[in-house]
């Protein structure tokens, strides 16, 4: 996983933007369709990478309702884990983690394998991660966002010291 300090220098990296639940709502309805589409789906490469965006687009969705922006995926994932550890297991993160391995693994190598247990597990898992993805959205009220975007904003600050 990257380096959240790292994350945090990058123009593209996390940033602080107004919290959005209609653009939430937006990223879970896309977390969807790419789930939906993958079952669908018979090239296997594209069943993973549409299992990875639909795992990548319902977290998105929860950073969407704090009011972060990033545009760089590994970034995501390291805000996620370094922020949203209390909603979040380490296996929940594990897996995105791997999906996103999986899906460069297909998409970009032709001599590199996805193990079909792998893939299995990410097409899988992918549902109920949606589903947990809505529930953290619905219950981050205003005290737990800005709790976030506070802490958010202080590593900022730290990160950005240390260049």
């Amino acid at each position: 996983m990257a380096e959240i300090g790292w994350c945090i220098r990058k123009n593209d990296g996390p940033c602080l933007v107004e919290p959005n639940a209609n653009l939430a709502g937006g990223y879970l309805i896309k977390a969807e369709d790419a789930i939906g589409s993958a079952r669908t789906e018979k090239v296997l490469e594209w069943k993973i990478a549409k299992s990875y965006y639909s795992l990548y687009f319902a977290l998105y969705a929860v950073l969407q309702r704090i009011g972060i922006k990033c545009e760089i995926h590994a970034c995501t994932l390291a805000f996620a884990g370094h922020f949203l550890k209390d909603y979040f297991t380490g296996d929940e993160l594990t897996l995105i983690q791997d999906a996103m391995a999986a899906r460069v693994d297909s998409q970009y190598y032709v001599n590199r394998e996805v193990p079909d247990e792998q893939s299995r597990k990410i097409l899988e898992s992918a549902p109920a991660f949606i589903v947990k993805c809505k529930g953290i959205i619905n219950r981050l009220d205003e005290n737990k966002i800005l709790d976030i975007r506070q802490r958010f904003k202080a590593e900022a600050e730290k990160a950005k010291k240390g260049r």
